[in-house]
């Protein structure tokens, strides 16, 4: 059996909750609390203030991937360093490259399944 990945600090990296809002949220204040200000900003704003339920899986796409990269630290600083690299590269070509990458990391994190 493998190991489970582990973060910079050396503790394993949490598995992804139940794909629903309310297992998400819980996992956000256990493992990521600094991204809980805004996911219960967006969630008020755009759901429970509208009573609107069509943006659901845009917002838990949404969620899922910024829980999925903030859960893991090498990964999320991977791509906020290739973000930040792209921000500041004069070429066109490289800055783009540097932005593919990073969207590659974002949707693969995205893919992640709940329990990995």
């Amino acid at each position: 059996m493998d190991a489970a990945p582990l973060t910079k600090a050396g503790s394993p990296i949490p598995p992804m909750p139940e794909r629903n809002p309310k297992a998400l949220r819980a996992a956000i204040a256990a493992h990521a609390p600094e991204l809980l200000p805004d996911f219960d900003a967006h969630w008020k704003r755009d759901i429970a203030d509208t009573y609107d339920l069509a943006p659901v899986p845009a917002f838990m796409a949404r969620w899922w991937t910024e829980y999925a990269l903030a859960r893991d630290p090498r990964l999320d600083g991977r791509v906020r360093e290739l973000e930040d690299r792209a921000a500041e590269c004069t070429d066109p070509a490289e800055a783009r490259a540097l932005l593919e990458e990073a969207a590659h990391l974002r949707r693969k994190a995205g893919e992640t399944e709940p329990g990995r």
